[in-house]
């Protein structure tokens, strides 16, 4: 059974959802402002409008749910080439026809000099089995999906002097969001806890264990990191970038997880403690407080 239906969308004040008998309605908004959460001189249209869906869908699937439908509101100044405009729609509905998600209604306006993109993304999940951040025991194993640190390492590469100087967009990747393997989590009963990695590994492993009134041990070594030009990116990238979309999620010590997920690697990482702090634990011993350092709004740059 599908897990909701479009009954109106486009068209009339309000768009109608159906939900089957035995479900529960996730909804989740993400904002997007030009200069804070892209630029439009880094990024080409199409991949500016993906990642505002992105966003979006990734935080369904962190609950173990499937996407049904999406809200855009879109603020964009008088003076913006409607072709741009154009393409980021494409952009953002090519991903949301690859994941059957309809683009129900929202709203436009001019705005005065920058773009803001608001998305609303609505999804649903069986009664009482959305996968909540406060459901971590003491004794679960950590786990991540894919690899980490490639979407701030990309970032990090456009800071520099040399990339800025360079007028044609640079996109930072198109990542997609974990919806299978967060349904199968969901399904089979795996996770405990899930969050997906938007913010950085520390931050929303903090995340996690401040709703779970936990902590965390996490191994140096055992953290997937992505590859750039055939090397490693640098553990902090890894470790507090954000940017990635994978899934962070605990589970049971006893229970079954699969090293592959759709086609996806799972990693084990860490496991969760009683102490109510994050321990990185490296090299020869070494032990040390892991502080969250990805990305704070209102915090530090």
């Amino acid at each position: 059974m599908h897990a909701g239906t479009l009954i109106q969308g486009i068209g009339d004040d309000a768009a109608v959802l159906g939900l089957p008998p035995g479900h529960e309605l996730l909804v989740t908004t993400d904002l997007s402002l030009e200069d804070i959460h892209f630029r439009r001189h880094w990024a080409s249209p199409p991949s500016i409008g993906h990642r505002t869906l992105l966003r979006g869908l990734s935080d369904i699937a962190a609950m173990g749910g499937v996407p049904l439908a999406a809200f855009l509101s879109l603020g964009v100044p008088r003076n913006l080439p409607q072709p741009w405009v154009d393409e980021f729609l494409t952009g953002l509905v090519r991903l949301a026809t690859r994941f059957g998600v309809s683009l129900a209604g929202g709203d436009t306006s001019e705005s005065p000099e920058k773009i803001l993109a608001d998305i609303v993304v609505v999804g649903s999940v069986p009664r009482g089995r959305a996968v909540l951040r406060s459901g971590a025991r003491v004794g679960d194993r950590i786990y991540v999906t894919g690899q980490l640190g490639a979407g701030a390492a990309r970032l990090a590469r456009l800071y520099s002097a040399r990339q800025t100087r360079i007028g044609r967009p640079r996109d930072r990747g198109w990542p997609i969001p974990r919806i299978a393997i967060g349904q199968f989590l969901r399904q089979k009963r795996i996770a405990r806890s899930m969050i997906d990695l938007s913010d950085g590994l520390s931050t929303d492993l903090s995340h996690i264990c401040e709703e779970s009134e936990v902590g965390a041990e996490i191994t140096e070594q055992a953290i997937p990191r992505a590859r750039l030009d055939r090397a490693r990116v640098g553990m902090k990238f890894a470790l507090h970038g954000g940017d990635d979309y994978e899934l962070l999620f605990t589970a049971d010590p006893r229970a079954r997880v699969p090293r592959i997920i759709d086609g996806i690697s799972i990693t084990q990482i860490g496991e969760i403690t009683r102490a109510r702090k994050l321990i990185l634990c490296g090299a020869e011993g070494r032990r040390a407080e892991l502080h969250a350092e990805g990305w704070e709004h209102f915090g530090q740059s």
